[in-house]
């Protein structure tokens, strides 16, 4: 539901209204018109007549992961992700797009893409999981952007959505629990470096040289492992912030110890980390097994890089890194 459309309609309303609607909507979390009682009754029944606050989704639960397909007015429909930490945190993976036009070989998203998201399109989707924590007294505290899409190619909308989720009148998620993702957008890279925003850059790399990149992910023809890490310098130069490099851990393809003596000699530069992905299954390749990922993760750290294993959430429910496909259909 797109909040500013709302805002639009009661223009004529006293100022302060603005400011109860958002309140409602991201604060308390209503899902009907008929909870907003601060408003006037004939407000809340025109409002309630123009614009539904109903969020149309399907839920698949793992454990501790939600998976939450949301269809829009249009019928695009997206998949978004709730994991729950032992800590108490509650990140939400979001979306940027319906689908993904990169093509990446290792991810169901891309192949297909159909259009950008809106602002409130991702706000949507944090929205709909914290009506759902509500329930608990819970609330979202982390956003990562890793979901269906390449948040780069949609870099206005992405920027927008964050500015809001971090405002006290939306969610008031603190800047540096929020996440973006990308695939190497060099262009995005060089605007997201230039934003006064404290929000956390990842990088999917997957491969530590050309031949083998441009193999997995195609946008690496037009972006360069050379080119991008230049670009990832350059940000850090500029903003003093540490990078995350995503590295998924495909068998036979990029696990040997030899990609891992690449790739730490990639990794010799300030304020890089790499972050190691167990691959979760598409279709065309295998994951890595246990051992040759503790190697790999064993050469890197001998070698001086800093370097984590990401816990996989939701696998048996298709919501783990690259596995979102939005493939799933919605009972009227």
């Amino acid at each position: 539901m797109n909040t500013k459309l709302i805002e639009e309609k009661i223009k004529e309303e006293p100022s302060f209204r603005i400011k109860q609607i958002r309140k409602l909507i991201y604060k308390d979390l209503i899902e009907d018109w008929d909870e907003a009682t601060v408003l006037p009754l004939k407000l809340r029944e025109e409002l309630k007549k123009e614009f539904s606050l109903e969020i149309k989704h399907k839920i698949f639960e793992d454990n501790k992961t939600l998976k939450a397909l949301i269809e829009f007015e249009d019928g695009a429909k997206i998949e978004t992700v709730l994991m729950e930490h032992n800590d108490d945190r509650f990140t939400v993976c979001v979306s940027s797009q319906v689908g993904c036009p990169l093509g990446c070989l290792f991810c169901a998203t891309g192949t297909s893409f159909k259009r950008n998201l809106t602002s409130f399109e991702i706000m949507e989707q944090i929205l709909l999981f914290s009506r759902y924590l509500k329930k608990r007294n819970k609330k979202v505290t982390n956003i990562v952007f890793m979901g269906m899409g390449e948040p780069f190619l949609n870099y206005d909308n992405v920027i927008n959505s964050i500015k809001m989720i971090n405002s006290p009148e939306y969610f008031n998620i603190g800047s540096r629990k929020i996440s973006i993702s990308t695939a190497g957008i060099i262009e995005g890279i060089e605007r997201f470096s230039n934003e006064d925003l404290q929000v956390n850059l990842s990088i999917s790399l997957h491969a530590p040289n050309d031949e083998l990149r441009s193999k997995l992910m195609p946008i690496n023809k037009k972006y360069s492992v050379e080119k991008l890490l230049n670009s990832v310098d350059e940000y850090i130069k500029k903003t003093n912030r540490k990078v995350m490099f995503e590295y998924l851990m495909i068998k036979d393809e990029n696990d040997s110890l030899k990609c891992a003596e690449e790739l730490a000699t990639l990794m010799k530069r300030p304020l890089v980390m790499v972050n190691l992905i167990v691959y979760n299954p598409t279709g065309k390749f295998k994951p890595s097994s246990e051992e040759a990922t503790r190697k790999f993760k064993d050469y890197l750290e001998k070698k001086g890089v800093f370097t984590t294993q990401r816990y996989e959430f939701g696998r048996k429910i298709k919501a783990a890194c690259g596995q979102l496909a939005a493939c799933d259909t919605i009972e009227s």
